[in-house]
């Protein structure tokens, strides 16, 4: 199994920037893909980009050029959020896929409001 902690949400206003922090419970170079989605109230959850253990990298067209995912040579992955819109206010969630299972964190909220 893996289990997944986030943090790093909080309200910042418009152009503001956010960084989230997903610790895993292992190595993240062991788990095939990791990423990020989020929630906003009323919407299905989206992916909002994700990493493979080879590095690749994939984002939602939404926020490609504003989000970066990465991750340290341990157990965290981060999502580097910049120039953040009222849209993107959401729980985000961590997710790992790993042997063939999806794991998920318990979220974290995000408010783009001024």
């Amino acid at each position: 199994q893996v289990q997944l902690v986030e943090s790093g949400g909080g309200l910042v206003q418009p152009g503001g920037s956010l960084r989230l922090s997903c610790a895993a419970s292992r190595n993240i170079f062991s788990i095939n893909a990791m990423g990020w989605y989020r929630q906003a109230p009323g919407n299905q959850r989206e992916l909002v980009a994700t990493m493979t253990s080879g590095g690749t990298t994939n984002y939602a067209v939404s926020v490609k050029d504003r989000f970066t995912i990465s991750g340290d040579n341990k157990n965290t992955v981060y999502l580097q959020m910049n120039s953040l819109k009222p849209e993107d206010t959401a729980v985000y969630y961590c997710n790992a896929d790993w042997r063939g299972f999806f794991y998920w964190g318990q979220g974290t909220q995000v408010t783009v409001s001024s």
